[in-house]
């Protein structure tokens, strides 16, 4: 049984064109295979992190050295283009704070904004803690503490870093790091990983399973509560059909994100293929819905869709979305299908990111390459808000199954 915990859904930049672009940044990190946090990548060398104090670089070496400063190096929460926060109390009794959930790292930490309230049940270790991120940073001190998510999901003796310094932060007091503990090696002073959350509800039986699930509510207004993070498995009263799973891509460099392979068909089994069998990613931090190159163009002539130089973004004009066709991805031998309606950018929020009103947008974005490199597109925020989708750990398998939204008109 998953036990679930509310989260907000913003989206970081103010702009269509800066979307565009931090997703395609984003994308070309990927493609890199900068910072790998799926359940099978190997990560020998490349720790999220490094020993002692002070701001700066972002890895360090098996033998503890640390390497010159790096500068946006990583694929977390600080380079997402959408991100989600939610409430955790630390301490008994405990002091709410509004954390980053960031599946692309790992150590739980609070102090960017509101101060750590140290309680009877707040242990420093000792251990000093520094985490560097693609745009920011954190250093400061290993606590053990008790860690409240919800009711039925209460941590004892949770490691948690409390920072002294923390840079790149505004508006949120610290991170909930759900990626593998792998990204928490070197980062606290004495080198040994540090157990996350997730990890930690599984040890203490509080889950059954390492896995989490997503939910969202496709909405209209910014900072709505309109998503589920569930700890443990699937929340089924949030889905409409089966769970189908699908393994970990053995494709690099998805393979060492949440990978999976996939084909995209506009238009269904008689429309216009856009990528047969092909390799890419899941991501909750990119906001669009992004295929490799050529795919791209072959989606904008199917559509008719123009480049709109204002935002970056595809339009159309109403008669062309009147005619606008359903994206069918067949994942596993199972199609999902993304509605007209899902492939548009809420109309009512075109004012958020530079639009006209009223104007129509796609979400269906260039990733910046061409296919058959290994990452020949990432489902975003875009196509993720219309399914729940599954991230098993313990099993390297990846989830999805439609929700009471799917359809839904919303945009």
């Amino acid at each position: 049984m998953a036990s679930s915990i509310p989260f907000v859904t913003r989206i970081a930049a103010r702009h269509a064109k800066d979307i565009v672009a931090r997703d395609r940044a984003r994308a070309q990190k990927i493609l890199q295979g900068i910072n790998p946090h799926g359940p099978v990548s190997r990560r020998t060398s490349r720790h999220h992190g490094h020993h002692g104090h002070g701001s700066g670089g972002s890895t360090a070496p098996p033998g503890g050295s640390t390497p010159a400063p790096s500068s946006g190096a990583g694929v977390d929460v600080t380079d997402a283009g959408v991100t989600y926060t939610t409430s955790v109390g630390v301490g008994n009794p405990p002091t709410d704070y509004t954390l980053l959930i960031d599946t692309g790292s790992s150590n739980t930490w609070v102090g960017a904004d509101k101060r750590y309230v140290k309680t009877k049940t707040s242990t420093s270790t000792g251990q000093s803690v520094n985490v560097s991120y693609g745009s920011g940073s954190f250093s400061g001190t290993e606590y053990t503490d008790t860690v409240t998510l919800s009711s039925s999901l209460v941590i004892q003796k949770q490691s948690i870093g409390v920072a002294s310094t923390a840079q790149g932060f505004q508006d949120v007091d610290g991170i909930l790091g759900i990626g593998p503990v792998d990204l928490t090696q070197g980062t606290v002073s004495d080198g040994a990983p540090v157990p996350t959350v997730t990890d930690s509800l599984f040890s203490e039986g509080a889950i059954t399973s390492n896995s989490i699930g997503i939910f969202y509510e496709p909405t209209t207004s910014q900072g709505a509560l309109n998503g589920e993070l569930s700890f443990g498995g699937v929340d089924e009263t949030k889905i409409t059909g089966d769970v189908n799973f699908v393994p970990i891509t053995a494709t690099s460099p998805a393979s060492a994100y949440w990978g999976i392979d996939q084909s995209v068909t506009y238009g269904g089994a008689s429309g216009t293929p856009l990528l047969r069998a092909s390799a890419g990613i899941v991501d909750t931090g990119t906001t669009l819905l992004l295929l490799a190159t050529d795919a791209f163009q072959a989606y904008q002539r199917a559509t008719g869709a123009t480049l709109d130089r204002a935002t970056g973004l595809l339009t159309l004009s109403d008669a062309q979305f009147s005619s606008l066709e359903s994206l069918f991805f067949n994942i596993g031998g199972v199609p999902y299908e993304l509605t007209p309606n899902a492939q548009i950018w809420p109309r009512a929020l075109n004012a958020t990111i530079g639009g006209e009103e009223g104007k129509i947008y796609l979400v269906v974005s260039d990733l910046g390459s061409e296919s058959g490199q290994g990452l020949d597109f990432i489902n975003g925020f875009g196509f993720l808000q219309r399914f729940y989708s599954v991230y098993d750990t313990g099993n390297s398998q990846v989830g999805l199954a439609t929700t009471p939204f799917t359809d839904a008109e919303t945009n």
